[in-house]
């Protein structure tokens, strides 16, 4: 049978919508609720697209319903057609009016903070009815993400392969400092060795954290063993705020402390830790119909971290934080 007698008039966009939406909920009950359809409707609908295709697409189960691996994989590709549906609609208003748009970022901790909000900041004085969504997570999770386009773009740091269908280009490369509190005993020296500071409080991420194998490895490279951390957190909010008491020491990015030197109260000890600097990166979809917006937010990224990219960009002397 032909594609056009087979799938091209007998699958319509209305199905997919209603499959994925039978798929999100796991339920044609909580599906026809949501689309204000009626439940012998949604049936209907799942029956004629089983039937076009000639595979089981649905399993029904005493809870509901699930994919079956048939379903997941046309389940996929209705992701990829209404996403592609949705940047060509943003691609017309882009034409249309250049300040109107939406965008969905993904970013890792350290971003979060800082970086991100300035960029979206700097945007929404030019763009004023650019809407943003912001999800916070690890690298990994991001790019997951990015793979179920439900996000843009992701700003990340790692030191494994995205893979082939993800696209990344590096912005800066951030540097690792030792940071103390304004009011800490140890702010106030000009040199410090790393190993005095070993029995002093610290707060560290989490095993678990992609930064803390770089941290033990500066450790372990300048001789020494990781300190035992008094408080252990993956929130940067909990490390900075902890360490702006003036108690605990930590270390952090240098694109933290120079995008946040307005409002951190803490400085940058002089001290040698040799931690290796991480690229910090932009990924995307690959093959992917490129978000106009997302291209203004890049563009805009490039910029407000010129000071990262130029020579000395990350150095000590860019990031102090004087409070």
């Amino acid at each position: 049978m032909q594609w056009s007698d087979r799938i091209g008039r007998r699958v319509k966009l209305r199905d997919l919508h209603i499959l994925l939406a039978v798929a999100k909920t796991g339920s044609m009950i909580r599906a026809a609720d949501g689309l204000a359809i009626s439940q012998p409707v949604i049936s209907k609908t799942i029956s004629d697209l089983e039937h076009a295709l000639g595979v089981r697409l649905l399993d029904r189960t005493a809870q509901g319903v699930e994919p079956t691996a048939y379903g997941r994989a046309f389940i996929n590709c209705g992701t990829v057609v209404f996403d592609e549906l949705r940047r060509g609609v943003q691609a017309i208003e882009f034409l249309s009016d250049p300040t109107f748009g939406d965008l969905r970022i993904g970013g890792a901790a350290p971003w979060i903070d800082e970086m991100i909000p300035a960029v979206i900041a700097r945007l929404a004085d030019r763009y004023l009815l650019i809407e943003s969504q912001v999800t916070e997570s690890n690298t990994p999770t991001l790019c997951g993400l990015l793979r179920e386009r439900r996000l843009d773009l992701a700003i990340g740091r790692t030191s494994f392969a995205f893979g082939e269908d993800l696209v990344s280009e590096a912005l800066f490369e951030d540097h690792m400092f030792v940071v103390a509190g304004m009011s800490n005993r140890w702010s106030r020296r000009r040199k410090i060795d790393l190993a005095v500071l070993m029995d002093e409080p610290w707060v560290m991420p989490e095993a678990d954290n992609l930064i803390w194998p770089l941290i033990e490895e500066g450790f372990r490279t300048a001789g020494l063993n990781p300190p035992a951390p008094q408080v252990v957190s993956n929130s940067m909010a909990i490390r900075t705020r902890l360490v702006e008491t003036g108690r605990f020491l930590t270390i952090l990015p240098g694109s933290t402390l120079h995008f946040g030197a307005r409002r951190l109260r803490m400085k940058v000890l002089p001290v040698t830790l040799p931690i290796q600097a991480q690229p910090v990166q932009v990924v995307t979809l690959r093959n992917r119909t490129p978000n106009p917006i997302a291209k203004l937010f890049i563009d805009e990224m490039r910029v407000f971290t010129t000071p990262f990219t130029t020579p000395g960009g990350g150095r000590r002397s860019r990031v102090t934080v004087t409070g």
